[in-house]
């Protein structure tokens, strides 16, 4: 369990420095996660038996981040992951604000330097929206809401719709999406009387269903 609990934090430390444009730590850090989660040595065993030497002898893990696990150890935490999320916490609001609108951090980076997104004109209100939740997790909470209810009406949503719908949130559902059934793009209806269904003809006749039932189509209605 210890090596999944400071390979999570590995992964976290990988995405955030990423967030914050740094390159090739975080492909250290990924390495050295997927190292402690495939190591069948538990790396608190090895640290009591050997200290740093031990938590080296696990690849990808040099003296930097073996002192990191060293210090996690100890102390249950890690003071330069604990910075780092404080650091890119704006940055993390308005990543994942676009991650629900299904752009990549990759593609946010390439558009906000070709000017097809304006990355400051998101910075003001990603704060203002931490500020208001608490804490990074509520406000990432909170998006989350927003974005649902919106995609399931078909509707585009902004970091200020979460301010306006705020007082909302608990109450805001998405729309139910219904599944009707039809029967050769013609749609059907179930009669609880005569318990069967009934294909409705462009003429408006209801005619009983004799079919299988796995020649029924299922449409979604929203």
């Amino acid at each position: 369990m210890i090596n999944k609990e400071i390979a999570k934090i590995f992964y976290e430390t990988a995405d955030l420095l990423e967030i914050k444009g740094v390159a090739f730590k975080p492909q250290a850090y990924r390495k050295a996660a997927k190292s402690l989660e495939d190591s069948d040595k538990d790396v608190s065993l090895l640290y009591k038996e050997k200290k740093l030497k031990g938590i080296k002898e696990i690849p990808g893990i040099g003296q930097s981040l073996a002192k990191k696990v060293e210090e996690y150890l100890k102390k249950k935490k890690i003071k330069y992951f604990e910075e780092l999320k404080e650091e890119t916490a704006i940055q993390q609001i308005v990543t994942y604000y676009f991650e629900t609108k299904g752009v990549s951090l990759n593609e946010l980076k390439y558009n906000a330097r070709k000017k097809k997104i304006i990355y400051s004109r998101f910075t003001k209100p990603a704060k203002q929206l931490l500020v208001l939740s608490g804490s990074i997790k509520k406000a990432k909470e909170a998006i989350d809401k927003v974005a649902e209810w919106a995609k399931s009406r078909g509707l585009d949503y902004a970091i200020e719709t979460v301010f306006k719908k705020w007082l909302e949130l608990d109450r805001l559902k998405p729309k139910e999406i219904v599944k009707k059934p039809y029967y050769r793009g013609n749609p059907m209806v179930w009669s609880e009387t005569r318990r069967k269904y009934f294909v409705i003809t462009p003429e408006g006749d209801w005619l009983e269903f004799a079919g299988k039932e796995d020649e029924i189509e299922w449409s979604t209605i929203k």
